[in-house]
């Protein structure tokens, strides 16, 4: 079965504008790692990494909206806030015949998500988003997926700096410290996000050898 990535926004702005906030922080990383819906709407949980999390923060204090902080450090914060109602793309992608699968990427103002589909119900999930007036595109479609295909363009330019400046050779020709002022960013950061291209490379390296 198909893989394909896929990513979306919606039209204009909103008094709520997360995708707008993306677009203002294109060096930051926000991940949205599960929602489930209740009588009250749609419960999210995000996940921001960030030079200055507490912009985000900021951003659900001046929102209609309530919301709690799960997690807050020096670089990260972790919000769960609820959504009144159940967006466009989420019942799309229920009535396309689609799964949601997390966590969703949310980067410079779109959602990117990846998909275990058939060609049919992606073009359903199009035709169902696009008629709600967001902009719809397939970023990829593949049959079997290189792990390093899964990473984002920030995890991808870390592994990269990390292989080229000997970061896992054995022994280490550049520590996590080293790798972090060569980067620009701090310590704690640079670790957090090899961990998740890590994560994700191993997990999806040891999925397919699998099947």
């Amino acid at each position: 079965m198909p893989k394909a990535r896929v990513k979306f926004k919606p039209p204009g702005t909103r008094p709520f504008d997360l995708f707008g906030f993306t677009a203002n922080h294109p060096d930051d990383e926000f991940r949205i790692l599960s929602n489930y819906p209740t009588g009250e709407g749609l419960y999210v949980i995000l996940e921001a990494t960030m030079a200055n999390p507490e912009a985000v923060v900021d951003l659900f204090e001046r929102s209609p909206m309530s919301y709690e902080v799960l997690h807050a450090d020096e670089h990260t914060a972790l919000i769960q806030y609820l959504l009144p109602f159940v967006p466009p793309p989420l019942r799309a992608v229920f009535s396309s015949g689609n799964l949601p699968q997390f966590p969703l990427l949310v980067q410079d103002g779109w959602i990117l998500t990846d998909l275990t589909t058939t060609q049919g119900r992606l073009s359903d999930f199009r035709d169902e988003l696009e008629a709600t007036g967001f902009a719809f595109e397939v970023v990829s479609v593949t049959q079997s997926t290189d792990p390093t295909d899964l990473l984002t363009d920030r995890q991808r330019r870390f592994m990269v700096e990390a292989l080229e400046r000997g970061y896992y050779d054995t022994p280490r020709d550049c520590s996590l410290t080293d790798l972090a002022a060569a980067l620009d960013v701090s310590k704690s950061t640079a670790s957090v996000v090899l961990h998740r291209a890590e994560e994700t490379v191993v997990k999806e390296f040891f999925a397919e050898s699998a099947d």
